[in-house]
């Protein structure tokens, strides 16, 4: 399947306020995550100035010079795109660490669309083809969603996905562990109201996982919906009534929640947990996937071993299943 490419995510190498600023630890990464078997990286949109130099095109251009710049330094250490940029609207962009436009407010489709075309345009510069976006807001700020809220979040995607497309890029919406579409059968009838031409669906294997939806069942009801995989693995699940403690975002995903949970997310490997990926990369396979399977272990304590064993687990067990060399266990 030669129209699979893989990536990796380096925001599990950005674990503190200056522990990823400088160009040196760029290329570390970027070199170490191209002898593991990649060839392209996956960042995350973070408006935070220098801080996070990666973090949003200008932040990019002022450290590189321009994104060509940029592109030049990941063709020298053998990477050949950014695959995908993860901006969740709830981030603001039009002042540093401002609050972003809430996507259930209809009066915000304007500016979301301009930020989405933002990152899409330097995708388009960086070789990359999917804006992967937070779909709705954190279960604990919303509860379950009503019929009227699905129509504004369908309402803001079917103006996106058509902007963004204007520059080659594909909208994937994502669903993370604690977001409100979890509730309810919100996943399912948010994707009913919502354009399959111009909407597409990433599938992140840890969230779901943790979030006690099976990711292979999932994935093969919208195969064809699919334009992003993230894969990663997941040890805990956290069910509804924990995914809608106040403020979850901090006590649950950073802080662990009661139970102290001090990762939530791991690279794949054969030591596997509750993500079936030979299963997942199986049905992959059977569906024709094409497009970029990114891999991720965000609080990977070390990055660099994480990628290097992600990179092996690949190589000799997952693309093997994309190529029909290996029969799944």
């Amino acid at each position: 399947m030669s129209d699979v490419r893989w990536a990796y995510a380096v925001n599990q190498w950005d674990t503190n306020i200056d522990s990823f600023v400088r160009k040196r630890e760029h290329e570390r990464a970027f070199k170490t995550v191209s002898i593991s078997g990649f060839s392209g990286v996956e960042l995350t949109a973070v408006s935070f100035g220098a801080w996070e130099p990666l973090g949003k095109p200008q932040q990019i251009a002022d450290l590189y010079g321009s994104l060509e710049g940029f592109r030049d330094v990941l063709s020298a250490c053998a990477l050949d795109a950014v695959s995908s940029y993860v901006y969740d609207p709830s981030v603001g962009f039009e002042v540093e660490m401002g609050r972003g436009p809430d996507p259930l407010d209809p009066a915000s489709v304007d500016q979301i669309v301009r930020t989405a075309r933002w990152f899409a345009g330097a995708l388009r510069r960086l070789g990359g083809s999917v804006l992967v976006v937070r779909a709705a807001p954190s279960a604990w700020q919303t509860g379950p969603l009503s019929d009227e809220q699905i129509g504004v979040l369908a309402d803001l995607w079917n103006t996106v996905g058509p902007a963004v497309a204007a520059d080659g890029i594909a909208l994937g919406l994502h669903v993370d562990f604690l977001s409100a579409l979890r509730l309810d059968d919100g996943i399912h009838r948010l994707l009913a109201a919502t354009d399959a031409e111009t909407v597409g669906v990433a599938i992140d294997t840890a969230e779901y996982a943790i979030a006690g939806i099976d990711p292979v069942a999932l994935y093969r009801r919208y195969a064809d919906r699919v334009v992003h995989v993230q894969l990663k693995d997941a040890r805990e699940t956290v069910d509804d009534a924990e995914a809608s403690t106040p403020h979850a975002e901090q006590f649950i995903r950073t802080e662990g929640g009661a139970r102290k949970i001090l990762r939530w997310f791991y690279e794949p490997s054969d030591e596997r947990a509750l993500v079936d990926f030979e299963g997942f990369v199986g049905a992959l396979a059977e569906h024709g996937y094409r497009g970029w399977i990114v891999v991720e272990s965000d609080q990977s304590p070390h990055p660099a071993e994480s990628t290097m064993v992600a990179g092996w687990y690949v190589q000799k067990v997952l693309q093997p299943l994309l190529e029909g060399t290996r029969v799944p266990a």
